[in-house]
């Protein structure tokens, strides 16, 4: 990776932050608002496999929990977990697909904040399993399976080219970062 394609992933991780510590927290739909930085690992799996998607998803997730008032690395522990899994699950398919980003933001999200809420849990956070839970997956989910093609547009720009050389290039998919 150059320093070039760092700072681009830089920016986009960054704008994401932003856009989710201004405008997404006064979002509130049902009395929950969207995240979205659990998006960043869901389509940098699409996009660079898992170890990428790994990668991503435990830095993405160390910036989030600067913001968080749960248990530090939380959000880098279960990002880390879903970009890999996405990454995983999605190695064999057409990633240029169009209905393989949505698709994959909406499971990956609900699996995002159950785990979240579950190992949070377990950290001594009981609060997390509550009876919104549902109510959080739910808009969570929906809302992210909404952004996930301009999240797939941004990451793709982000990241390294290295990550997508061999990747077909289609103007109906993903595309290439060149």
């Amino acid at each position: 990776m150059t320093a070039r394609d760092a700072a681009r992933l830089t920016l986009v991780v960054f704008g994401f932050v932003v856009i989710q510590e201004t405008v997404m927290l006064d979002i509130r739909i049902g009395g929950v608002h969207p995240d979205i930085m659990v998006l960043l690992p869901i389509v940098a799996g699409i996009i660079g496999g898992p170890g990428r998607g790994a990668t991503i998803g435990f830095g993405a997730g160390l910036v989030a929990d600067l913001f968080l008032p749960t248990p530090y690395g939380l959000s880098a522990l279960v990002g880390c977990l879903l970009g890999f899994g996405v990454g995983l699950a999605t190695v064999a398919l057409d990633r240029t697909a169009w209905w393989l980003a949505p698709v994959a933001a909406l499971g990956g999200s609900a699996l995002y904040e159950v785990t979240y809420g579950a190992l949070g849990s377990v950290l001594g956070q009981p609060q997390m399993l509550h009876v919104a839970l549902a109510r959080i997956v739910v808009v969570v989910s929906v809302t992210n399976a909404l952004l996930a093609w301009p999240a797939m547009k941004a990451m793709t720009w982000g990241m390294a080219q290295s990550s997508t050389e061999g990747m077909p290039t289609s103007d109906a998919g993903v595309g290439s970062a060149r």
